[in-house]
Order: C-alpha cells, then structure tokens, then sequence
C-alpha cells in the first residue's frame, strides 16, 4: 500500500497563506521515501509552482482548493530545485514570440522557459498522477504576465515535459493563464472525468505519443483540446464547448468518438479583451474567466468542430493522417472542418493530412462551408459516411470547398442547406468525387477558377 503525506504535517495552512514550501516538502519527502500519495485536504492552499516528482500522486482530496499566485514571479521556484536540478541546456530567458517559424523555437524547446512555467510542474518524471475527489479545484486565476505570450497570457495549469506514465483525473482546473494542460515530450498519458472552465486550451499536446481522453468537459476560451506531431490520441465521450475550435490537432491515428462539440461558448476568447481587461481580470468560484458570458463586445463562436494543425514550431515525425471523428453531435459550429494547407494558414504549412473520415456525425446550426483544401504532392482522401448536417436557416453556402484532393467520398449523407448554392465547390479537380445516397437540395458540383481560401482561423 502506497505511503500518504499530507502537506498539512510540512506547514501548509488554509487561508491566504503561501503553501509553495509546505507542498513541495511533502513531495520531495514522498519522493525521497520512493514514491506515494501527497494528499491536499478541503479548504485553500495558495501556491506558486509546485514540482511533481517521479512515482508520486498528487491527491487533492474532496472540496479542495490550490490555488495559483497572480504574480509570474512566484513560477520560479524549480529553478532552484537543489534535489534534481535542471540542466543548464534545460534553461533559456527566451521569451515568447509569435511569426512564421522554420523551427522549433528556444522558448518551446526547453523546459526552464518561462513561457512553459505551470502551477503543477513535472519534468523527466515517471508513473506520476494528479487526482481529484468532488470539488477539488486547480485554479490559475488568469494569472496576467506582461513578459508572457501575446503579452498577457501566464503560467499554465499543469506543465510537463520528458514525462511517461501519466494520468490526471477527476478534478476541475478552473481560469488557468495559459493551457490547462501543457504535456511535451512525453508519452502514456490518461485523462478521465477533468472539467476545465475558462482559460486557454484544455489541453495541448506537443510531440506525445499514447494518449487517452475519456468522460471529460472542456468549457473553453481557446481550443479545448489540441495538438502537433502526435501518434494514437483516443477521445471518448468527452463534452467540448469553446469560442475557438473543439479540436485543433495534428496526430496520426487519432479517433474522437462519442462526443458532443456545440457552441455558443460559455466562455470568452480572452485574447479578445482589451490590455486593461486582461490585467484586472479577477475569476471566482462562481465566475471563472472573471468576464460573465453575456459581456458585450467578445467573441463567443465556436469556429470549427475540427481544425488541422502543422506548423513549425515542431518537426512532424510521421505523416499525419488516418483521423476518424465517429458518432459525435455537433451544434452551432461555424466549420465542420478547417483544413487550409493550400491556403495562408500559418498554422498548416508543414506537413499536409493524407486522410479523415467522419461517420455517424449529427452536426446543426452550420453556418460556412467544410474546408479541404490539401497538397498536390500529398492530396487530400476525405470520407463522410452515414451523417445527418444542417446548416444555419439563414446562411447561404455550399457544402464543401475542395481543392488538392485525391478521392471524396459522400455516402448515406443527409445535408440540408438552404438557398441553391452547389454541394461542392472545387479549384482543382485532379480527384474523384463520389457520391452515394445523398440526400441534399442539389447535387451540382462547380468548378471555381479563382481560389478560394478561408480565412485562417
């Protein structure tokens, strides 16, 4: 039976205390005795960054709180980790920067950047574990850094690089300044019944491999789970609701099945608050994010059901490709699918997607066309099978825009569109377009001779 360590016998104390030693002393002592369960009691533990060390489990036990700082400096803390120091290539002063990037930059590369600092930090971990009971809460408080990326964004939630052997279940992370959930590098990783409000992106993979999201709820600003240079993602009936997209990924052999993805948000794109907004932005248990839904002047659109990701800012080790989304509803999304390789999206030019497939898809209150728009080194194989899709009443469009395809399939698909605008609309008709069993106003499909990119998203 695993050893128990409860942060309360190393200092920690309810209130507006700082708990960042206690916490870290009860899992440098749980990791020094090898390995257990550092348990947080109810109530309200205030917190810089805390590291999560190999073979331990962070417990946070019924109705408990750990609650971030509001000050970026208190994400420094594992600089000066004397029980596993980091290693000097591990550390850069780089700050964010947002362009057209050809590499990796230094600030994502390395896991002592301040652009990757979190609340709860792991680094070359093993067999580690974050737990929640019924009310256990993980809450960034939209922690505002002037020095972060796009100005403003902070800390993460929960920061790990060089990890294996990893689950995360059954808390809420709730206004984190960043990602909820930033994992790089790292591999077997499960994620069941977590519930994010607000925030950034729920979840952001970079370069893992195994994993696994099951009876989750996203309820995001930004995208709810997304991701570059991934092998076997798994989503199981999970909940996604967000005014960015409800997948923006690139992964080879990735299924999302059973889910609901549906907009309006609950919650806004923080990006589009004014600086002062941002700074002052103060969530509660009662209204994270700190802006209330109905806040004039935000944006609140859920943009895509799916959007492909590939930009530079990792190498892409395999093709990307063999992604099926199976038996999902999707309610008021502006897309079904943002693909736009052939296009200006900055964050589709590296590797192109071979295939997708979507079947079993119950999709209402679409509002633009599907975008799929490939590469003609690498063309597009686009399947949509046994689906029902209405668009908005009062949206006139096609279906579909294609460009760069090899072979579209439509079959046992109803669409209901309003207006007589074509099914499908192509720039380029080097593929073959089959359709088998549609049930739609018409079945035309035109040719375009101009382009007819999206707006990047």
């Amino acid at each position: 039976m695993s050893k128990t360590y409860s942060i309360l016998d190393y200092g920690a104390i309810s209130g507006g205390t700082d708990c960042t030693c206690a916490i870290q002393s009860a899992i440098d002592a749980c990791f020094t005795d090898g390995g257990g369960v550092v348990e947080i009691p109810a109530g309200e533990y205030h917190t810089g960054d805390i590291r999560l060390r190999s073979h331990v489990t962070l417990h946070l036990l019924k109705d408990a709180l750990l609650i971030g700082s509001r000050d970026p400096m208190a994400y420094y803390h594992y600089r000066d980790d004397k029980l596993e120091p980091l290693p000097e290539e591990w550390i850069t002063e780089a700050l964010y920067t947002r362009g057209k990037r050809l590499t990796t930059p230094e600030f994502m590369a390395k896991p002592g950047s301040r652009w990757v600092h979190g609340l709860i930090k792991a680094m070359g971990a093993e067999d580690i574990a974050v737990i929640g009971e019924e009310g256990s809460i993980i809450d960034g408080q939209d922690c505002y850094d002037e020095l972060g990326e796009e100005n403003y964004r902070g800390p993460h939630a929960i920061s790990l690089y060089y990890c294996r052997n990893i689950r995360f279940s059954g808390y809420t992370i709730q206004s984190s300044a960043n990602w909820a959930h930033a994992i790089f590098n790292s591999e077997n990783i499960h994620m069941d019944h977590v519930t994010v409000y607000a925030g950034h992106d729920g979840i952001h993979y970079t370069s893992c491999r195994n994993m696994t999201v099951e009876d989750c709820a996203f309820y995001t600003g930004d995208d709810c789970i997304a991701g570059i240079d991934l092998i076997n993602v798994t989503v199981r009936r999970c909940i996604l609701n967000t005014a960015c997209s409800a997948f923006r990924m690139g992964g080879t052999n990735v299924l999302v099945e059973n889910c609901r993805m549906y907009g309006p948000a609950a919650y806004l794109f923080r990006g589009s608050m004014t600086k002062e907004e941002k700074a002052a932005c103060m969530p509660s248990l009662a209204n994270p994010g700190g802006v209330l839904r109905d806040d004039a002047g935000h944006r609140f659109n859920m943009l895509s059901a799916y959007t492909y990701y590939a930009d530079y800012t990792r190498e892409i080790s395999v093709q990307p490709g063999n992604i099926l989304l199976k038996d999902c509803v999707i309610e008021n999304a502006d897309r079904l699918l943002h693909y736009n390789y052939s296009g200006n999206e900055t964050w589709q030019i590296n590797k192109p997607l071979r295939n997708i497939r979507m079947e079993g898809i119950r999709a209402s209150g679409i509002s633009l066309p599907l975008n799929a728009y490939g590469d003609s080194e690498i063309p597009l194989h686009l399947e949509i099978a046994d689906s029902d899709i209405t668009f908005r009443e009062d949206r006139e469009a096609a279906f579909m825009h294609l460009c760069h395809y090899d072979y579209v399939l439509l079959e046992n698909v109803k669409i209901r569109i309003p207006g007589d605008k074509p099914l499908i609309r192509i720039w380029s008709e080097e593929g073959e377009i089959r359709l088998k069993n549609v049930d739609a106003p018409n079945q035309r499909v035109e040719k375009s001779e101009e382009p007819f990119f999206a707006q990047p998203i």
